[in-house]
């Protein structure tokens, strides 16, 4: 194994990095509990598991006989860094759709002010949005989109797209940031269709106590007002969670198959 790498160094070195910067940036794997150690021992794994179907072909000029790293090597590292983030930094955009629907229903609520540490996000995020983001975190593990992101994407990456496709991109159609603005356009859209069931239960709840309290003042309804929502919300949420599940499985497959359309873009072909 260790001879196998020795004779592929730069190639090894240039998979390895792509793979570490995807774990620095995904979920799950970028939290600070995790140690550095160990990201570097799974990125050469991964690394050296995806050697025998890399396709470098293109870089054939810049990887030399004697195997001495120049300055346009260096280059391609730091290019083959930034497609490792932008694949991981995408999947984050993924599951921030679920910590933001928690967080437009966390203030009807009474939520808004809990806001804690969310180890998960590397943010403060309000309790409803770390409980939505641990659900969407137990079905990205359950439904195996781990392992279809690193031996389906992470190997489909390698075979589509090179350090050139970056720079092509920028020179050219500029698909990048299109993709980006329309996933930061997707992410709000699915964390408003998550999260309006709640609102609209939740502000009928606010108007109807709000009518009677003005028929009625003295039931002093506004004073019950904050548990009643807070079972409201637990009850309409449980209702909700096999449909909350699906949804989270949409959410997921369409972010995948347009992070595919991303890599054939890239590649040359168009979205």
């Amino acid at each position: 194994m260790l001879d196998q790498v020795l004779a592929q160094a730069p190639v090894f070195l240039l998979a390895a990095v792509r793979c570490f910067s995807l774990l620095m940036t995904l979920p799950l794997f970028s939290m600070r509990n995790i140690h550095s150690a160990a990201r570097v021992a799974l990125a050469g794994f991964l690394a050296f598991n995806i050697i025998g179907q890399v396709d470098y072909s293109a870089y054939s000029n810049y990887l030399l006989p004697n195997q001495t790293f120049t300055a346009q090597f260096i280059m391609l590292l730091a290019g083959e860094a930034l497609l490792g983030v932008i694949t991981g930094f995408y999947i984050s955009i993924i599951f921030s759709a679920f910590s933001t629907a928690g967080q437009f229903f966390a203030f009807q609520m009474g939520f808004s002010a809990s806001e804690v540490y969310d180890a998960l996000s590397q943010v403060e995020n309000p309790l409803m949005g770390q409980y939505l983001n641990l659900i969407a975190l137990l079905i990205f593990m359950q439904s195996r989109l781990f392992q279809k992101l690193f031996l389906g994407g992470l190997v489909a990456s390698f075979k589509t797209l090179s350090a050139f496709s970056i720079v092509n991109d920028m020179a050219g159609g500029a698909v990048l940031p299109r993709f980006f603005m329309r996933g930061l356009t997707e992410l709000f859209a699915n964390a408003l269709v998550i999260s309006l069931p709640i609102i609209g239960t939740l502000m009928l709840i606010t108007i109807s106590t709000g009518i009677l309290s003005k028929a009625a003042p003295q039931m002093n309804l506004l004073s019950e007002g904050f548990p009643v929502m807070l079972l409201t919300s637990f009850f309409v949420l449980t209702a909700l969670m096999p449909s909350l599940i699906d949804a989270f499985s949409r959410c997921f497959d369409g972010g995948f198959a347009r992070l595919e359309q991303l890599f054939l873009a890239l590649g040359g072909k168009r979205i």
